[in-house]
């Protein structure tokens, strides 16, 4: 079977880090379109697709966002199969008709994440898991029809629809990218920012790699959607 072929949708402003963690986590031939600068891909001929994290908001009113929905949207209909992380996640709960808002304040840091029954996105992984979080918007309501697959205090971790799969935590973080994403947020109070920075340690960041898991657990589900279409 040829090496699944993925769109990476870079919603992020910054998208030299976003670049970085996905290259070294997702072992597939990636094919990357920086979307705040008006990229999206012109065909669907891909294996798979997935939507990363970002600094918007999926209810602003931007042009480049419109046309990531449009472009998702249709890829969703086509059968494609998805990922959404963080922003993305938002934004397929978004497209699938669930509902997304402002939390009125940040989750930030290494948080526990409980599973709300099994989905093979995350197979093998424990039943309460850690992950890296940095959000102020939320889904608070699932598409209809989806499955949510993981929770916590703030809200919707996870849910999946027909071929998508959205987690809000961010599993392809590395601790550079945990560091600098904390020190960023100036909107916050210093002895909030340093507590979070205090928590990136080696044992939390060894907890977190586990669910990396799920990367490769989209990837068998990828190659099995491959493996269905070449049956004749």
């Amino acid at each position: 079977m040829d090496r699944p072929r993925l769109a990476l949708l870079n919603a992020a402003h910054k998208a030299a880090d976003t670049r970085r963690n996905f290259r070294r986590e997702l072992d597939a031939d990636l094919v990357e379109f920086n979307c705040p600068e008006g990229e999206v891909p012109e065909t669907f001929q891909y294996d798979g697709f997935v939507v990363t994290g970002s600094s918007a908001s999926v209810y602003w009113e931007r042009e480049w966002i419109g046309n990531l929905k449009t472009w998702v949207g249709a890829a969703v209909e086509a059968g494609i199969p998805g990922l959404g992380v963080c922003y993305g996640h938002q934004l397929l709960a978004d497209i699938l008709g669930g509902r997304v808002e402002a939390m009125g304040e940040y989750e930030l840091g290494y948080r526990t994440v409980e599973q709300d029954g099994r989905n093979r996105l995350l197979d093998g992984i424990d039943d309460d898991f850690t992950v890296f979080t940095t959000h102020s918007d939320r889904v608070v309501e699932a598409p209809p029809g989806a499955t949510v697959f993981a929770r916590n205090e703030y809200g919707i971790h996870g849910f999946r629809k027909g071929r998508v799969f959205a987690v809000q935590f961010h599993p392809e973080y590395d601790t550079d990218t945990a560091e600098a994403v904390t020190r960023g947020k100036d909107e916050l109070p210093d002895e909030r920012i340093q507590r979070v920075l205090d928590g990136i340690t080696a044992e939390n960041y060894a907890a977190a790699c586990e669910v990396k898991q799920l990367f490769d657990n989209f990837l068998g589900f990828v190659r099995t959607v491959q493996a269905e279409r070449a049956t004749p």
